[in-house]
Protein backbone atom coordinates (compact mmCIF):
# COMPACT_ATOMS: atom_id res chain seq x y z
CA UNK A 1 0.00 0.00 0.00
CA UNK A 2 2.51 2.82 -1.32
CA UNK A 3 1.58 6.05 0.90
CA UNK A 4 0.29 8.85 -1.85
CA UNK A 5 1.20 12.05 -0.32
CA UNK A 6 -1.99 14.74 -0.17
CA UNK A 7 -0.85 18.38 0.78
CA UNK A 8 -3.94 20.33 2.07
CA UNK A 9 -4.89 22.86 0.03
CA UNK A 10 -6.84 25.70 0.61
CA UNK A 11 -9.69 25.69 -2.00
CA UNK A 12 -12.65 28.08 -2.58
CA UNK A 13 -15.70 26.23 -3.08
CA UNK A 14 -18.85 27.13 -5.76
CA UNK A 15 -22.28 25.34 -3.79
CA UNK A 16 -25.48 24.19 -4.41
CA UNK A 17 -28.42 22.14 -3.59
CA UNK A 18 -30.64 20.27 -6.37
CA UNK A 19 -34.18 19.02 -5.65
CA UNK A 20 -34.98 16.03 -7.38
CA UNK A 21 -38.98 15.55 -6.55
CA UNK A 22 -39.91 11.43 -6.31
CA UNK A 23 -37.11 9.72 -5.17
CA UNK A 24 -36.06 8.16 -1.72
CA UNK A 25 -32.96 10.75 -0.98
CA UNK A 26 -34.81 13.59 -3.13
CA UNK A 27 -32.19 16.66 -2.60
CA UNK A 28 -28.47 16.85 -4.30
CA UNK A 29 -26.04 18.43 -2.80
CA UNK A 30 -22.82 19.97 -4.67
CA UNK A 31 -19.71 21.42 -4.37
CA UNK A 32 -17.39 22.36 -6.74
CA UNK A 33 -13.56 23.78 -7.20
CA UNK A 34 -10.71 24.09 -9.15
CA UNK A 35 -7.67 21.77 -8.43
CA UNK A 36 -4.68 24.37 -7.29
CA UNK A 37 -2.42 21.69 -8.75
CA UNK A 38 -3.89 20.87 -11.93
CA UNK A 39 -6.01 23.78 -12.86
CA UNK A 40 -8.72 20.98 -13.07
CA UNK A 41 -12.11 21.80 -12.19
CA UNK A 42 -13.99 19.00 -9.48
CA UNK A 43 -16.42 18.10 -7.54
CA UNK A 44 -18.61 15.87 -5.45
CA UNK A 45 -21.84 15.08 -4.06
CA UNK A 46 -24.12 13.38 -2.49
CA UNK A 47 -27.76 12.57 -1.56
CA UNK A 48 -29.59 13.48 1.22
CA UNK A 49 -33.22 13.08 2.53
CA UNK A 50 -33.80 16.60 3.66
CA UNK A 51 -32.93 20.16 2.15
CA UNK A 52 -30.79 21.01 6.03
CA UNK A 53 -28.97 17.42 5.92
CA UNK A 54 -28.03 18.62 2.13
CA UNK A 55 -26.73 21.89 3.48
CA UNK A 56 -24.94 20.59 6.88
CA UNK A 57 -22.98 18.05 4.53
CA UNK A 58 -22.11 21.40 2.39
CA UNK A 59 -21.19 23.35 5.58
CA UNK A 60 -18.83 20.88 6.61
CA UNK A 61 -16.74 20.96 3.33
CA UNK A 62 -16.60 24.17 3.90
CA UNK A 63 -15.31 24.01 7.18
CA UNK A 64 -12.42 21.60 6.05
CA UNK A 65 -12.04 23.76 2.99
CA UNK A 66 -11.20 26.21 5.23
CA UNK A 67 -8.94 24.71 7.11
CA UNK A 68 -6.95 23.48 4.07
CA UNK A 69 -8.48 19.93 3.50
CA UNK A 70 -9.01 18.53 -0.10
CA UNK A 71 -12.61 18.41 -0.42
CA UNK A 72 -12.00 14.92 -2.10
CA UNK A 73 -10.20 13.84 0.50
CA UNK A 74 -13.08 14.79 3.56
CA UNK A 75 -15.53 12.65 1.40
CA UNK A 76 -13.07 9.48 1.16
CA UNK A 77 -14.79 6.25 2.45
CA UNK A 78 -12.76 4.88 5.34
CA UNK A 79 -11.28 2.36 3.06
CA UNK A 80 -10.24 4.62 0.68
CA UNK A 81 -8.62 6.94 3.15
CA UNK A 82 -6.70 3.89 4.63
CA UNK A 83 -5.01 2.78 1.52
CA UNK A 84 -3.56 6.20 0.75
CA UNK A 85 -2.41 6.68 4.05
CA UNK A 86 -1.80 3.49 5.74
CA UNK A 87 2.02 3.65 5.30
CA UNK A 88 1.93 6.61 7.14
CA UNK A 89 -0.80 5.17 9.97
CA UNK A 90 1.53 2.20 10.47
CA UNK A 91 5.12 4.72 11.02
CA UNK A 92 7.05 2.79 13.27
CA UNK A 93 6.34 -0.42 13.60
CA UNK A 94 8.48 -3.37 13.20
CA UNK A 95 6.90 -5.96 10.22
CA UNK A 96 6.32 -8.60 12.51
CA UNK A 97 3.77 -6.24 13.86
CA UNK A 98 2.35 -4.75 10.78
CA UNK A 99 1.49 -7.94 8.99
CA UNK A 100 -1.02 -9.11 11.56
CA UNK A 101 -2.57 -5.23 11.56
CA UNK A 102 -2.96 -5.02 8.02
CA UNK A 103 -4.64 -8.86 8.07
CA UNK A 104 -7.10 -7.56 10.22
CA UNK A 105 -7.48 -4.24 8.49
CA UNK A 106 -8.45 -6.01 5.15
CA UNK A 107 -10.25 -9.21 6.03
CA UNK A 108 -12.61 -7.00 9.49
CA UNK A 109 -12.41 -3.64 9.02
CA UNK A 110 -12.61 -3.01 5.39
CA UNK A 111 -16.07 -5.37 5.33
CA UNK A 112 -17.53 -4.04 7.92
CA UNK A 113 -16.50 -0.52 8.36
CA UNK A 114 -14.78 0.41 5.14
CA UNK A 115 -17.66 1.62 2.54
CA UNK A 116 -18.53 4.42 5.30
CA UNK A 117 -16.80 7.85 4.84
CA UNK A 118 -14.42 8.68 7.63
CA UNK A 119 -16.82 11.51 9.06
CA UNK A 120 -18.89 8.88 9.76
CA UNK A 121 -17.38 6.33 11.58
CA UNK A 122 -19.00 6.49 15.22
CA UNK A 123 -18.12 5.24 18.27
CA UNK A 124 -21.28 3.25 17.93
CA UNK A 125 -20.32 1.57 14.46
CA UNK A 126 -17.24 0.67 15.61
CA UNK A 127 -18.75 -1.09 18.90
CA UNK A 128 -21.24 -2.85 16.45
CA UNK A 129 -18.26 -3.96 14.14
CA UNK A 130 -16.56 -5.33 17.55
CA UNK A 131 -19.03 -7.21 18.89
CA UNK A 132 -19.47 -8.81 15.43
CA UNK A 133 -15.93 -9.91 15.11
CA UNK A 134 -16.12 -11.23 18.74
CA UNK A 135 -19.26 -13.43 17.89
CA UNK A 136 -18.36 -14.54 14.61
CA UNK A 137 -15.10 -16.33 17.26
CA UNK A 138 -12.17 -14.23 16.31
CA UNK A 139 -10.04 -14.53 19.02
CA UNK A 140 -8.99 -11.87 21.68
CA UNK A 141 -5.66 -11.00 20.05
CA UNK A 142 -7.34 -11.15 16.26
CA UNK A 143 -9.35 -8.19 17.12
CA UNK A 144 -6.80 -6.54 19.18
CA UNK A 145 -4.81 -6.52 16.34
CA UNK A 146 -7.87 -5.10 14.28
CA UNK A 147 -9.02 -2.56 16.57
CA UNK A 148 -5.23 -1.57 16.95
CA UNK A 149 -4.90 -0.83 13.15
CA UNK A 150 -8.52 0.81 12.99
CA UNK A 151 -6.95 3.06 15.64
CA UNK A 152 -4.12 4.20 14.26
CA UNK A 153 -6.01 4.87 11.02
CA UNK A 154 -8.60 7.13 12.92
CA UNK A 155 -5.55 9.03 14.99
CA UNK A 156 -4.25 9.87 11.16
CA UNK A 157 -8.13 11.26 10.27
CA UNK A 158 -7.87 13.76 13.21
CA UNK A 159 -4.29 14.55 12.75
CA UNK A 160 -5.24 15.33 9.23
CA UNK A 161 -8.25 17.39 10.42
CA UNK A 162 -10.84 15.24 9.20
CA UNK A 163 -12.10 14.46 12.44
CA UNK A 164 -11.93 15.72 16.06
CA UNK A 165 -11.83 12.78 17.82
CA UNK A 166 -10.87 9.19 17.09
CA UNK A 167 -14.12 7.46 17.19
CA UNK A 168 -12.07 3.74 17.31
CA UNK A 169 -10.42 4.58 20.96
CA UNK A 170 -13.65 2.03 22.58
CA UNK A 171 -13.25 1.19 26.36
CA UNK A 172 -14.74 -2.31 28.03
CA UNK A 173 -13.80 -4.10 24.46
CA UNK A 174 -12.64 -6.90 26.58
CA UNK A 175 -15.69 -6.94 29.09
CA UNK A 176 -17.86 -6.91 25.82
CA UNK A 177 -15.55 -9.92 24.34
CA UNK A 178 -16.45 -11.93 27.79
CA UNK A 179 -19.74 -11.37 27.35
CA UNK A 180 -19.99 -12.57 24.25
CA UNK A 181 -18.29 -15.80 25.45
CA UNK A 182 -20.95 -16.35 28.36
CA UNK A 183 -23.57 -15.86 25.88
CA UNK A 184 -22.10 -18.08 23.18
CA UNK A 185 -21.79 -20.75 25.89
CA UNK A 186 -25.51 -21.06 26.77
CA UNK A 187 -26.90 -20.06 22.83
CA UNK A 188 -30.37 -21.67 23.63
CA UNK A 189 -30.74 -18.32 26.14
CA UNK A 190 -30.76 -16.65 22.68
CA UNK A 191 -33.47 -18.29 20.91
CA UNK A 192 -37.23 -17.63 20.78
CA UNK A 193 -39.61 -19.58 22.25
CA UNK A 194 -41.58 -21.19 19.77
CA UNK A 195 -43.49 -21.36 16.52
CA UNK A 196 -45.82 -17.67 17.34
CA UNK A 197 -43.21 -15.82 18.89
CA UNK A 198 -41.10 -16.17 15.42
CA UNK A 199 -44.36 -15.17 13.03
CA UNK A 200 -44.85 -12.15 15.38
CA UNK A 201 -41.58 -11.43 14.72
CA UNK A 202 -41.80 -11.71 11.30
CA UNK A 203 -44.96 -10.32 10.91
CA UNK A 204 -43.53 -7.02 13.01
CA UNK A 205 -40.26 -6.95 10.52
CA UNK A 206 -42.64 -6.51 7.77
CA UNK A 207 -44.85 -3.92 8.81
CA UNK A 208 -41.97 -1.41 9.91
CA UNK A 209 -39.88 -2.31 6.62
CA UNK A 210 -40.39 0.59 3.81
CA UNK A 211 -44.01 -0.60 1.89
CA UNK A 212 -44.34 -3.29 4.06
CA UNK A 213 -42.30 -5.94 1.81
CA UNK A 214 -43.12 -9.38 2.83
CA UNK A 215 -39.71 -10.94 1.65
CA UNK A 216 -37.97 -9.79 4.66
CA UNK A 217 -40.72 -12.01 6.68
CA UNK A 218 -39.56 -14.85 4.80
CA UNK A 219 -36.44 -14.50 5.26
CA UNK A 220 -36.58 -14.35 9.16
CA UNK A 221 -38.84 -17.48 9.16
CA UNK A 222 -36.42 -19.54 6.87
CA UNK A 223 -33.31 -18.49 8.70
CA UNK A 224 -34.66 -19.81 11.67
CA UNK A 225 -36.64 -22.78 10.44
CA UNK A 226 -33.15 -23.98 9.00
CA UNK A 227 -31.28 -22.37 11.36
CA UNK A 228 -28.70 -20.73 8.96
CA UNK A 229 -27.21 -17.58 8.50
CA UNK A 230 -28.65 -14.72 6.83
CA UNK A 231 -25.64 -14.68 4.43
CA UNK A 232 -26.77 -18.15 3.56
CA UNK A 233 -29.83 -17.49 2.91
CA UNK A 234 -29.09 -15.01 0.23
CA UNK A 235 -27.15 -17.49 -0.90
CA UNK A 236 -29.72 -19.67 -1.96
CA UNK A 237 -30.34 -20.63 -5.34
CA UNK A 238 -33.33 -22.21 -6.84
CA UNK A 239 -30.81 -25.48 -7.91
CA UNK A 240 -30.04 -25.74 -4.15
CA UNK A 241 -33.70 -26.67 -3.31
CA UNK A 242 -34.90 -30.45 -3.74
CA UNK A 243 -38.63 -29.99 -3.82
CA UNK A 244 -38.92 -33.53 -4.09
CA UNK A 245 -37.28 -34.45 -0.76
CA UNK A 246 -37.21 -31.17 0.84
CA UNK A 247 -33.91 -30.57 1.20
CA UNK A 248 -31.94 -27.78 0.88
CA UNK A 249 -28.24 -28.08 0.22
CA UNK A 250 -25.84 -24.95 1.59
CA UNK A 251 -23.20 -23.91 -1.02
CA UNK A 252 -22.56 -20.41 -0.57
CA UNK A 253 -23.22 -16.98 1.52
CA UNK A 254 -23.18 -13.52 0.41
CA UNK A 255 -20.55 -11.21 2.46
CA UNK A 256 -18.74 -8.02 2.49
CA UNK A 257 -16.06 -7.51 0.40
CA UNK A 258 -13.79 -4.46 -1.00
CA UNK A 259 -15.55 -4.29 -3.92
CA UNK A 260 -19.12 -4.53 -2.39
CA UNK A 261 -21.69 -7.73 -1.50
CA UNK A 262 -19.79 -10.97 -2.76
CA UNK A 263 -20.95 -15.50 -2.90
CA UNK A 264 -18.25 -17.08 -1.70
CA UNK A 265 -17.91 -20.43 0.08
CA UNK A 266 -19.84 -21.45 3.37
CA UNK A 267 -18.22 -20.55 6.72
CA UNK A 268 -16.95 -24.39 6.88
CA UNK A 269 -15.57 -24.32 3.18
CA UNK A 270 -18.07 -27.22 2.84
CA UNK A 271 -21.82 -27.66 1.73
CA UNK A 272 -23.99 -29.39 3.81
CA UNK A 273 -27.33 -30.69 3.76
CA UNK A 274 -30.67 -28.79 5.87
CA UNK A 275 -34.03 -30.57 6.07
CA UNK A 276 -37.19 -28.09 5.02
CA UNK A 277 -39.88 -28.73 7.27
CA UNK A 278 -43.18 -28.56 6.50
CA UNK A 279 -43.94 -25.29 7.88
CA UNK A 280 -41.68 -23.82 5.44
CA UNK A 281 -42.30 -25.31 2.54
CA UNK A 282 -45.36 -23.19 0.99
CA UNK A 283 -43.19 -20.17 1.43
CA UNK A 284 -40.20 -21.85 0.11
CA UNK A 285 -42.54 -23.00 -3.18
CA UNK A 286 -44.04 -20.07 -3.60
CA UNK A 287 -40.38 -18.46 -3.78
CA UNK A 288 -40.11 -21.39 -6.82
CA UNK A 289 -42.90 -19.74 -8.35
CA UNK A 290 -41.94 -15.87 -8.10
CA UNK A 291 -38.77 -16.40 -9.98
CA UNK A 292 -40.28 -18.43 -12.25
CA UNK A 293 -38.30 -21.67 -11.37
CA UNK A 294 -34.97 -20.26 -12.99
CA UNK A 295 -32.02 -22.61 -11.66
CA UNK A 296 -29.47 -19.96 -10.54
CA UNK A 297 -32.36 -17.57 -9.36
CA UNK A 298 -32.21 -16.40 -6.04
CA UNK A 299 -35.07 -17.45 -3.33
CA UNK A 300 -34.63 -14.44 -1.50
CA UNK A 301 -33.82 -10.78 -2.27
CA UNK A 302 -34.56 -7.41 -1.43
CA UNK A 303 -37.60 -4.94 -2.41
CA UNK A 304 -35.44 -4.47 -5.91
CA UNK A 305 -33.04 -7.66 -6.32
CA UNK A 306 -30.14 -7.19 -4.38
CA UNK A 307 -28.33 -9.53 -2.29
CA UNK A 308 -29.24 -9.68 1.82
CA UNK A 309 -26.80 -9.15 4.66
CA UNK A 310 -27.45 -9.27 7.96
CA UNK A 311 -27.33 -5.09 8.32
CA UNK A 312 -29.17 -4.47 5.12
CA UNK A 313 -32.41 -6.82 7.18
CA UNK A 314 -31.57 -5.16 10.22
CA UNK A 315 -31.39 -1.15 8.64
CA UNK A 316 -34.22 -2.13 6.30
CA UNK A 317 -36.73 -3.94 8.94
CA UNK A 318 -35.84 -0.88 11.78
CA UNK A 319 -34.67 -4.95 13.55
CA UNK A 320 -33.59 -2.59 16.59
CA UNK A 321 -36.66 -0.92 17.24
CA UNK A 322 -39.10 -3.71 16.33
CA UNK A 323 -37.32 -6.53 18.92
CA UNK A 324 -36.93 -3.88 21.33
CA UNK A 325 -40.97 -3.45 21.14
CA UNK A 326 -41.43 -7.00 21.56
CA UNK A 327 -39.37 -7.85 24.73
CA UNK A 328 -36.17 -9.60 22.90
CA UNK A 329 -33.89 -6.54 23.38
CA UNK A 330 -31.30 -9.26 22.85
CA UNK A 331 -32.31 -10.60 20.10
CA UNK A 332 -29.91 -10.13 16.86
CA UNK A 333 -30.53 -11.61 13.34
CA UNK A 334 -27.53 -14.61 14.30
CA UNK A 335 -30.25 -15.34 17.02
CA UNK A 336 -32.42 -17.02 14.22
CA UNK A 337 -29.74 -19.66 13.42
CA UNK A 338 -29.58 -19.91 17.55
CA UNK A 339 -34.06 -20.57 17.34
CA UNK A 340 -33.10 -23.20 15.04
CA UNK A 341 -30.77 -25.31 16.38
CA UNK A 342 -32.51 -24.77 19.80
CA UNK A 343 -35.66 -26.29 18.27
CA UNK A 344 -34.09 -28.95 16.49
CA UNK A 345 -32.05 -30.34 18.96
CA UNK A 346 -35.04 -30.23 21.97
CA UNK A 347 -37.28 -31.71 19.04
CA UNK A 348 -34.72 -34.96 19.78
CA UNK A 349 -32.94 -34.58 16.42
CA UNK A 350 -30.00 -37.29 17.29
CA UNK A 351 -26.35 -35.35 18.32
CA UNK A 352 -24.27 -36.30 15.14
CA UNK A 353 -27.22 -35.33 12.71
CA UNK A 354 -27.23 -31.62 14.48
CA UNK A 355 -24.01 -31.30 13.76
CA UNK A 356 -24.13 -32.04 10.14
CA UNK A 357 -27.20 -29.74 9.52
CA UNK A 358 -25.58 -26.85 11.61
CA UNK A 359 -21.79 -27.39 9.68
CA UNK A 360 -20.27 -27.20 12.95
CA UNK A 361 -16.29 -27.87 13.05
CA UNK A 362 -16.51 -29.68 16.29
CA UNK A 363 -18.96 -31.26 18.46
CA UNK A 364 -19.16 -29.36 21.60
CA UNK A 365 -20.31 -26.22 19.74
CA UNK A 366 -22.93 -28.52 18.97
CA UNK A 367 -23.61 -30.08 22.72
CA UNK A 368 -24.26 -26.32 23.89
CA UNK A 369 -27.56 -27.04 21.99
CA UNK A 370 -28.74 -29.69 24.12
CA UNK A 371 -30.78 -29.34 27.43
CA UNK A 372 -30.56 -31.90 29.42
CA UNK A 373 -33.26 -30.76 31.88
CA UNK A 374 -35.58 -32.66 34.45
CA UNK A 375 -37.76 -34.51 31.74
CA UNK A 376 -34.92 -35.50 29.54
CA UNK A 377 -33.20 -36.93 32.34
CA UNK A 378 -35.66 -38.73 33.40
CA UNK A 379 -36.86 -40.09 29.54
CA UNK A 380 -32.92 -41.55 29.57
CA UNK A 381 -33.76 -43.42 32.91
CA UNK A 382 -36.91 -45.31 31.01
CA UNK A 383 -34.83 -45.88 27.87
CA UNK A 384 -32.05 -47.66 29.99
CA UNK A 385 -34.37 -49.34 31.44
CA UNK A 386 -36.26 -50.55 28.34
CA UNK A 387 -33.18 -51.77 26.57
CA UNK A 388 -32.55 -53.79 29.50
CA UNK A 389 -35.52 -55.34 29.98
CA UNK A 390 -35.35 -56.29 26.34
CA UNK A 391 -32.20 -57.53 26.32
CA UNK A 392 -32.28 -59.93 29.58
CA UNK A 393 -34.85 -60.27 32.78
CA UNK A 394 -33.80 -57.91 35.11
CA UNK A 395 -33.04 -59.62 38.81
CA UNK A 396 -35.44 -59.18 41.42
CA UNK A 397 -34.52 -56.58 44.18
CA UNK A 398 -32.30 -57.38 47.17
CA UNK A 399 -34.26 -58.30 50.31
CA UNK A 400 -32.86 -54.88 51.62
CA UNK A 401 -33.80 -52.83 48.91
CA UNK A 402 -37.36 -54.52 49.27
CA UNK A 403 -37.22 -53.71 52.36
CA UNK A 404 -36.43 -49.80 52.29
CA UNK A 405 -38.99 -49.61 48.95
CA UNK A 406 -41.74 -50.42 51.65
CA UNK A 407 -40.83 -48.27 54.08
CA UNK A 408 -41.21 -45.72 51.22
Amino acid sequence: MPYRHQLPVAVTLSEDVEHRPGRKLPYKARVRWIDPQTKRRRSVAQMHPTQDAAQEWIDSLLASAARGINPATATQTLAEYGDSHMTLALRGLEPKTTDPYLGGWRLRVVPALGHLPVTMVTNGAVDRATYAWIADGEGRSTVKNTLAVLVRVMEQAVRDGLITTNPARIKGWQRQYQLAEDELDDPRSLALRDWAALQELATALVARSHEQYPGWGDVVTFAACTAARIGEVSGVRVQDIDLRNWIWTVRRQTTPSPGGLADKNTKGKTARRVPLIEEVRPLVAQRVLVVGGRPDARLFTGPRGGRITTAVLRDATHWDEVVHSLGYDHLRRHDLRHTGLTWMADAGVPLHVLRLIAGHGSLPTTQRYLHPDLHTVMQAGRTISTHLTKSAALPPPSPGLSATLRRL
